[in-house]
């Protein structure tokens, strides 16, 4: 009787239910964690308005608070100067709007501002919405999907 060389049609289906199987419990952890990367960005960025929108209220303080993103950023190299129009404060990236699956607002005025985070696309990019106001504590909006105002009295983030 000869020897046959290669694989049996049984033992390759076996192999390919091992690997959907692991596929199966693998996928939805990588979807968890992304979401929670998302997040952890979401509030970092949040954290860095807050900090900018002092910033630019301690350097401007006849304008108050920025009243866009796009106040706080710009490009200052090569000896550009900032400016109350271009501060230079936070990446075009941030200023753009979107980032790691998030969308970010701000609006200011003389007396306050607030910030806001929401998901790009809820259950996906992300779960969470953020919020801030001038006290600078994040808070976590919560999972209604796009928040459009902060009151300053949701849950703060630890």
């Amino acid at each position: 009787m000869r020897k046959q060389k290669g694989f049996s049609l049984i033992e390759l289906l076996i192999v390919v239910a091992i690997i959907l199987i692991i596929a199966a419990i693998a996928i939805p952890n990588l979807l968890r964690a992304r979401i929670a990367s998302n997040e952890s960005s979401a509030v970092a960025s949040i954290r860095t308005i807050n900090t900018a929108m002092i910033s630019y209220n301690s350097a401007y303080p006849t304008v108050g608070f920025a009243s866009t993103l796009t106040q706080l950023s710009g490009t200052c190299t090569g000896g550009t100067v900032p400016t109350s129009a271009t501060a230079c404060l936070i990446d075009t990236t941030l200023a753009g709007g979107t980032k790691s699956g998030y969308t970010f607002t701000a609006a200011g005025t003389s007396s306050g501002y607030a910030a806001w985070a929401n998901p790009v696309q809820l259950n996906t990019t992300g779960v969470n919405s953020f919020c801030s106001v001038a006290d600078a504590v994040v808070r976590n909006a919560g999972q209604s999907g796009a928040v459009g105002t902060c009151a300053g009295t949701e849950t703060p983030i630890q």
